[in-house]
């Protein structure tokens, strides 16, 4: 998006608006899943259905924002079954084995990641303040959600979440360069397109299991996990890294864990302690610091699609 059409304010608007849906999300889910539904089928249901609702939405309405260029579409498979598919599977089989908590802590170190990423791969002198607060977010998170009593960790969960952690990253990288050439809607709309594919492939509509779903209330959060937990929260974010660098997005998105400790007092019965009320107060106080920051874009911002090979070209 160019430079005068950009609105920071929006961009963080919509981040925090993905981390809320997304932490409400996850306490769903756990009811789903308590009710014996694979976490793998979970993800794929995510999938589908925001894709089928997605899809039929841009059919009727702008339907030539299904177009793409055939050229990139290995770089949106990837985006789909790494970033979308790999992030939701993941996710949901880390909170299946640990405490939702520790699960969330551990993806949401994922913005660290794509920090790394820019600096040791694309070589971006990236401001000291981003980092700082990228790992003050972390740190808070830690103590919201009491990760310092794991409560004896399951080692495929933990190894489940940090891989939840990169690809989220991947999701947030790749949708930030996705976002040079298309519209947030045409990135979803094939985005989940193309996991739908790979979980459809892998497992057959016909071998679904009904069963957990045989309740109203579970069809209810079902229905909440596709259109409130899935496309609206991801729209959201793709929005935000069309108005902030996709590293300032996820530092916003690290209000997830916070928002769902809160959400568990009506949910779940679980009281804040005050060791977690300061790690809130902690990641709170990362958000307004990376807001508060001037972003260095040039640095910050994921490449388009060719810059590399580009700036290759021009070397040679």
């Amino acid at each position: 998006m160019p430079a005068r059409t950009r609105s920071p304010k929006l961009g963080y608007a919509l981040a925090a608006t993905a981390a809320t849906l997304w932490a409400l999300n996850g306490s769903l889910a756990r009811f789903l899943l308590n009710d014996h539904m694979p976490p793998a089928r979970l993800a794929e249901l995510r999938s589908l259905g925001t894709f089928v609702v997605l899809a039929a939405a841009l059919a009727l309405t702008r339907p030539r924002l299904l177009k793409i260029n055939t050229k990139d579409i290995g770089r949106l498979t990837f985006f789909g079954v790494v970033g979308l598919a790999g992030v939701n599977a993941l996710y949901f089989a880390a909170i299946a084995r640990l405490n939702i908590g520790v699960a969330v802590t551990i993806q949401y170190l994922g913005p660290l990641l794509l920090l790394v990423w820019l600096k040791l791969v694309h070589r971006r002198a990236l401001p000291g303040g981003l980092w700082s607060a990228a790992g003050l977010a972390a740190i808070g998170c830690f103590f919201v959600v009491r990760a310092y009593h794991p409560g004896g960790l399951d080692g495929v969960g933990v190894a489940e979440a940090f891989g939840a952690a990169a690809t989220f990253a991947v999701y947030l990288f790749a949708s930030e360069q996705a976002g040079h050439r298309y519209e947030p809607v045409t990135i979803l709309v094939w985005g989940f397109g193309l996991a739908s594919v790979f979980w459809l492939i892998t497992q057959p509509a016909w071998s679904f299991p009904l069963h957990p779903l045989s309740s109203g209330r579970n069809l209810a959060f079902a229905l909440y996990i596709v259109i409130g937990g899935t496309l609206v929260p991801f729209a959201c974010m793709i929005a935000a890294v069309r108005h902030l660098p996709a590293s300032r997005a996820a530092v916003v998105a690290t209000l997830e864990p916070v928002v769902g400790a809160l959400l568990a007092w009506p949910i779940l019965n679980q009281a804040l302690s005050p060791v977690q009320a300061v790690g809130g107060l902690v990641v709170v106080g990362a958000v307004i610091w990376v807001q508060a920051q001037r972003p260095a874009l040039e640095a910050e911002r994921a490449p388009a699609y060719g810059a590399a090979r580009r700036a290759r070209a021009r070397v040679e």
